[in-house]
């Protein structure tokens, strides 16, 4: 392990950037704390901490959004302090994040030189055929032609929005390219091209600062990594010194014993049906057929364009059959996400921050908005009631945060799952639908996340579990179903020869 702090000047010098004791709080939170970092030219470095840590806020400070309390930081060797977004793009910093980054109701291209729009003006006429003959040499740089400029960014997946914001940021041939947990977004092809865009940026001699939760995907692909902890510089490591376990240690602060998974197998499963589909066509999904049991854990998998994530759209209410139908207990139709709300069905989106949470709304509120009529029900909204609930439930699910009051935009990824979870929990819903709950979560709070799966499970509640990651569908499920171009392909009991080579022969 090597701490920057000592170093002379000669060796400062090497480095292309250079943070030096960052400090940052929001009110009395301490997001950062003397934080510390360094990156080479040509090298990618590796950014670790769990949710809540200050990875989020550091890179925001880089990047221009946001202005640090106090600290130094020093591009090329000359101080560094951008004044927005702009200013840090002209000094050659670009930021790729999680979340869409894109602006709808507006073209692809103009989404590239968003901000830059004078680059293409004479007489204060904006020539749209120069602009998009641009931009087109932006994508075909980043590999992409399958996407032309003059499309409504809103007829693009959120995947292709994603190739479009990659375009954007490396338009500009940064000096600095901070990828913020950007993988969790894409698909497998979609992370192989952002991989094979790093090792061509290092190689070019750029430096790339590379936010992630997925330790394999961090030991695999950088050259170096720096920890944090609650806001705290915990360690340096160098490529030859990664180590899965040593640094989980050092993440959460200390040792995790084996892995996060339940250990029991051949599970008795229930008879009782609880949700189930009858060959249902609707969205990706074809010829759907499937049920889900009391106290159940069903697996949902297949590659990333299988069709899994309609099915969990499906079965809440929000994608209506073409044919077929879905109900509940063997009898009552699935009518719509609000019939399904008030008949104990809830429903965690992967695209936790456009479709699970108001961002711009308090903890309390969310968690509350599927109990509103619970907690009205002869009247206006009693705001004790209301307050007590979110505070239970809050508390409960160790969300971090100063009160209920607090926004859930200024929450880590991970506070925002647990305040996703707990509004469905509050609600009393017995049917779980959680599409890639784990999505972007940290060691830590992934750990939480699959003990609270297993309480549900006792306490006979019944979950479908979609993910996109084999070990958690193998170490998680009573039962898993594979799809293959949006039909069933596969079916698996829990066993303990279960292995993710018998799990791919179904998928491809």
């Amino acid at each position: 392990m090597q701490d920057m702090r000592g170093e002379d000047m000669a060796e400062q010098e090497k480095y292309l950037f250079r943070a030096e004791k960052i400090c940052k709080s929001f009110g009395t939170v301490h997001a950062l704390k003397e934080f510390d970092i360094t990156i080479k030219a040509g090298e990618i470095r590796g950014l670790v901490g769990e949710n809540g840590s200050g990875k989020s806020t550091f890179s925001s400070i880089v990047a221009g959004i946001q202005k640090h309390d106090s600290g130094k930081m020093y591009l090329d060797g000359q101080p560094y302090e951008p004044t927005g977004t702009v200013d840090a793009i002209n000094h050659g910093v670009s930021m790729v994040v999680q979340e869409q980054g894109t602006i709808s109701k507006i073209s692809v291209a103009a989404n590239i030189f968003f901000g830059k729009e004078e680059k293409f003006a004479k007489g204060g006429v904006l020539n749209v055929k120069e602009m998009n003959r641009e931009a087109a040499k932006a994508l075909q740089n980043i590999y992409v032609d399958n996407i032309k400029p003059e499309m409504m960014i809103d007829q693009l997946s959120f995947e292709d929005r994603k190739l479009v914001e990659l375009a954007r940021a490396l338009y500009t041939s940064p000096k600095i390219w901070i990828i913020d947990e950007t993988t969790t977004a894409l698909s497998v092809a979609g992370r192989e091209l952002l991989y094979k865009l790093m090792k061509e940026k290092r190689d070019e001699g750029k430096a790339i600062l590379f936010i992630s939760h997925d330790i394999e995907e961090i030991m695999d692909k950088c050259d170096s990594l720096t920890v944090l902890r609650d806001g705290l510089f915990i360690a340096n490591l160098q490529k030859e010194e990664f180590n899965a376990d040593k640094i989980r240690q050092l993440l959460i602060g200390r040792e995790l014993s084996g892995h996060y998974y339940r250990d029991d197998t051949g599970v008795e499963i229930s008879k009782q049906v609880v949700l189930e589909a009858k060959n249902v066509i609707a969205g990706s999904v074809q010829n759907l057929t499937l049920q889900l049991h009391k106290g159940e854990i069903l697996g949902i998998g297949g590659l990333s364009d299988c069709g899994m994530h309609d099915v969990g759209k499906v079965l809440f209410g929000l994608l209506k059959p073409e044919t077929g139908e879905v109900l509940k207990d063997q009898k009552e139709p699935v009518k719509s996400a609000s019939w399904a709300v008030r008949h104990g069905i809830g429903y965690v989106s992967k695209n936790r921050d456009q479709e699970s949470l108001m961002l711009i709304s308090s903890i309390a509120d969310n968690i509350c908005l599927p109990s509103l009529k619970d907690l009205t029900p002869f009247g206006p909204i009693s705001d004790r009631k209301q307050k007590q609930l979110a505070e239970k439930w809050s508390e409960r699910m160790e969300v971090k945060a100063d009160s209920v009051k607090v926004f859930c935009n200024t929450l880590s990824g991970g506070n925002k799952q647990k305040v996703v979870l707990a509004k469905w929990l509050g609600k009393g819903s017995d049917i779980m639908i959680l599409d890639c709950p784990t999505r972007g979560i940290d060691v830590g709070t992934k750990a939480a996340i699959y003990q609270l799966i297993m309480q549900m499970k006792e306490e006979g509640k019944s979950i479908l579990l979609i993910s996109e990651e084999l070990q958690e569908l193998i170490g998680m499920s009573d039962r898993i179903v594979l799809l293959r171009d949006g039909a069933v392909s596969g079916e698996f009991l829990r066993n303990e020869g279960l292995t993710e080579a018998k799990l791919i022969q179904k998928m491809i």
